[in-house]
């Protein structure tokens, strides 16, 4: 039986005293551990950034950026590349693709192409930035 996503992420009680223990012996000066702001930056998903870094005695700002690389970690598969094909009332095509990856987002808004030369632009950019 597998485990949920919830119950993998540790107690707030357990992380607290973990970071207590980290504080007590660590070096003076020396940043927390990747592991333990791994740990705070799950439940910060779960319960919020404000109360966990409250509850934590971490500075918000950090915990956040700290999600923010945690996420891009986490991701097994990189994003998935999606056609959508639309019938145009007006006889002229019109589209609008969104591209998003890790780099930042690419938005494309085109007129009067074919769906398949827009597939290809698309694809074209989207191996340049990766």
């Amino acid at each position: 039986m597998t485990q949920s996503k919830s119950s993998q992420i540790p107690d707030i009680q357990e992380v607290q005293a973990r970071l207590e223990q980290w504080r007590q012996s660590r070096p003076k000066r020396a940043p927390i551990p990747d592991e333990l702001w791994a740990a705070a930056a799950a439940l910060a998903r779960r319960d919020g950034v404000n109360r966990t870094a409250a509850a934590l005695r971490l500075d918000g700002g950090k915990l956040k950026r700290k999600m923010g690389t945690s996420v891009a970690s986490d991701r097994k598969t990189p994003p998935a590349f999606v056609e959508l094909m639309a019938a145009s009332a007006s006889g002229r095509s019109e589209y609008t693709f969104e591209l998003e990856g890790g780099n930042g987002k690419l938005r494309i808004h085109c007129q009067g192409t074919s769906a398949a030369e827009l597939a290809d632009l698309t694809r074209s950019l989207w191996d340049v930035v990766h």
